[in-house]
C-alpha cells in the first residue's frame, strides 16, 4: 500500500465512528489486548451494533482500506483481531507488525506540571477541616 494511501486511510479513521479505537489502540504500548467486548465499547463512547454480538464476520480483519469503518480503525492503527469468543464476548488485538513496541518518551507519558502556589489565606488546619472551631 503506498504511503499517502496509508495516509488517507489514516485520515478516514479519525474522522470514521470507530475513532476511539482508532486512537486507543494507535496509543497501546503493548503488542496484545486481550478485552471484552463492554471494554471495546467503553473505548468508541456507544454500543457496539447488535452484529457485533451475532455475527463472528463483524471481528474478521480487512487488508488494504476497503471494508467496515469498524476493522478499518484497527488494520490501519496497525492491529489485527484474534481469538473471538462470541459467547463470552472477548477478544485479543494483536500488533500486525511484531516488531519493539513503540515507546513515548517519559514527558508525554506523564508530563511534568509546575508546582502551584498555595492560594493566599487558605488553611488546612484540624479545626478548619472539621470545622472544632473553640
Amino acid at each position: 500500500m503506498a504511503v499517502d494511501q496509508m495516509d488517507k486511510y489514516r485520515a478516514m479513521a479519525l474522522r470514521g465512528k470507530y475513532q476511539g479505537l482508532y486512537t486507543y489502540l494507535s496509543s497501546l504500548q503493548v503488542s496484545e489486548w486481550r478485552t471484552s467486548f463492554n471494554e471495546v465499547e467503553a473505548v468508541i463512547g456507544f454500543e457496539l451494533p447488535p452484529s457485533a454480538r451475532l455475527h463472528r464476520p463483524w471481528w474478521g480483519n480487512q487488508r488494504g482500506g476497503n471494508g467496515h469503518s469498524h476493522a478499518l480503525a484497527w488494520s490501519v492503527a496497525g492491529w489485527e483481531t484474534a481469538e473471538v469468543d462470541m459467547d463470552a464476548e472477548t477478544l485479543v488485538f494483536r500488533r500486525t507488525d511484531p516488531g519493539p513496541v513503540p515507546r513515548l518518551p517519559l514527558d508525554e507519558a506523564w508530563p511534568v506540571h509546575p508546582t502551584a502556589v498555595w492560594p493566599q489565606g487558605l488553611s488546612l488546619s484540624r479545626e478548619d477541616l472539621h470545622e472544632d472551631r473553640v
